[in-house]
């Protein structure tokens, strides 16, 4: 997805990463369960209360049925009480209590059995008593006895058998507060939500656990695909990184999905390093079949020049023209061979954790050797302990070709100051020269291929001059540089001269 700006720049969105898509996962899998359960409970709810309305209405009926009676409570009423109860419960699901509190009576223990069905003992109705005073449904039954209330409470019976007790009918006449309670065992009210919360009831639990099942499955696989195009990622570095450039994804992967991608991963690399393989033959090839001739041509102006006379100032004018020829033809072949290396280095490139304090220190010493000769002093600030992951010849190259060039452009009596120190997002090396400097708009021009910023007049102390400057060194570190995943700029001194800042990530 791209978005077109005023402007008529054409820019991306930010696409987002795989850790994001399984976080927007997370939240969707959290949100959507809170939402239908929400939905869920509302509509269970409403079930429930149509689900009491006609068991309140189901109470309200058996009072009805029971106020002649009651009204003329007697001796004898009880056992009539208890036939009305057995015709109006025998064949349903209810089971119906009937208790008395007489009046001038108050609070909850002063209820007592008149009659239940089903039938049970004396000793059963006291315990069933004591059981419903301590579910406080009593407690409901104000001290005007009336109303008819719904009831939501389970309890267990004294056989051990859960009851939902539904509804309580309270019947205020004559002789006391008569109530009327309505209870159920049957599965139709146990296995509802009535009397507990609605996620306690079995559907929701089953769901629940299947939900969190199918929740960890789709997470799992979420995150172990990540995982393993994380290892993937792990697993190309590790064959970009291996000194025996053996390493193969398809041997080292361990997910079958990726196993094509990872086929042609190795066709790529073995593609590479062919070309890379290929790129050094044709370079050493083509470096010995021009050298050959170039070292023929050196030999045989050899005898022409002792040959001509001294006088003939023409003859040894065009000699010195095809000397200088060839010497020039002799150094465009080996730098023709140096970036054909070069270019072969960063396509095969083996890295690995290479101490640089100790390299860059190796490589001064030597230096400092020749240079001394040449009255040209080193100044040297190097940091200990510090690692680059890198392919240590192509290292040795860039700092080989930025040292070479600093001691180039020194004056007589001059200095080279080096120094490598540890920074945030990983380390920096400054090497620097006291010569002319660069003009500041041809600052990035001098890492092009053969372009060569020197002064009209070189200077004679160093070993290597009147050799002919192609342009390639700093070329080659750039390129070097880069593919190690550093950069690499030059800047002026102020005090006079050229910088250049060379930064390679850290080691991980």
């Amino acid at each position: 997805m791209a978005d077109i700006r005023n402007d008529g720049i054409r820019r991306s969105w930010p696409r987002p990463t795989f850790a994001v898509k399984i976080t927007v996962l997370l939240l969707i899998f959290l949100a959507v369960p809170v939402i239908l359960y929400d939905q869920f409970r509302v509509a269970n709810a409403e079930k429930n209360e149509l689900l009491l309305a006609n068991v309140r209405q189901q109470g309200r009926l058996i009072a009805e049925a029971l106020r002649p009676l009651i009204g003329s409570f007697g001796p004898n009423t009880a056992a009539t009480i208890a036939e009305r109860l057995a015709s109006v419960g025998e064949g349903s699901e209810v089971s119906i209590k009937v208790l008395l509190r007489p009046r001038g009576e108050t609070g909850a223990d002063s209820f007592f059995f008149v009659a239940a069905w089903p039938t049970v003992s004396p000793k059963y109705l006291i315990a069933e008593r004591n059981s419903l005073i301590q579910t406080g449904v009593f407690d409901k039954v104000r001290d005007t006895c009336r109303g008819n209330l719904p009831l939501a409470i389970r309890h267990a019976n004294p056989e051990g058998t859960e009851e939902l007790l539904a509804s309580l009918a309270p019947v205020n006449v004559g002789t006391g507060c008569w109530v009327i309670i309505t209870s159920y065992r049957t599965d139709t009210f146990l296995k509802s939500s009535l009397g507990r919360p609605y996620w306690r009831t079995p559907e929701v639990q089953f769901a629940m656990v299947i939900y969190l099942v199918m929740a960890a499955a789709v997470v799992w696989l979420f995150v172990d695909a990540w995982r393993n195009l994380r290892r993937f990622e792990r697993l190309a570095r590790r064959i970009g990184d291996a000194s025996t450039q053996r390493a193969s994804f398809r041997r080292l992967n361990r997910l079958p999905e990726l196993d094509g991608v990872a086929t042609e991963f190795d066709r790529m690399v073995t593609a590479l390093r062919d070309s890379a393989r290929i790129i050094r033959e044709t370079a050493e090839e083509n470096a010995h079949a021009f050298k050959a001739p170039v070292a023929v041509i050196s030999q045989a102006t050899e005898p022409i020049k002792r040959s001509l006379a001294e006088d003939d100032d023409r003859a040894r004018r065009a000699v010195a023209l095809i000397e200088e020829s060839v010497a020039r033809l002799d150094a465009l072949v080996s730098a023709a061979r140096r970036l054909d290396e070069a270019t072969a280095e960063v396509i095969e490139r083996g890295r690995e954790r290479v101490d640089l304090s100790g390299l860059l220190e190796r490589l001064l010493d030597g230096y400092e050797m020749a240079w001394r000769q040449a009255n040209l002093t080193l100044d040297r600030r190097i940091a200990e302990g510090v690692t680059v992951l890198a392919a240590p010849d192509i290292l040795e190259t860039v700092f080989e070709n930025v040292l070479e060039n600093a001691a180039s452009f020194s004056p007589m009596g001059g200095s080279v100051h080096v120094s490598l120190q540890r920074v945030d997002s990983g380390l920096e090396a400054r090497i620097k020269d006291e010569g002319p400097g660069v003009p500041e708009h041809k600052l990035e021009r001098i890492f092009e291929r053969y372009v060569s910023e020197r002064p009209a007049a070189g200077v004679d102390h160093m070993p290597d001059h009147g050799r002919p400057h192609f342009g390639i060194g700093l070329w080659i570190v750039r390129r070097n540089v880069e593919a190690m995943g550093g950069r690499v700029h030059a800047e002026n001194r102020e005090q006079g001269g050229l910088c250049m800042v060379i930064r390679l990530p850290a080691t991980t």
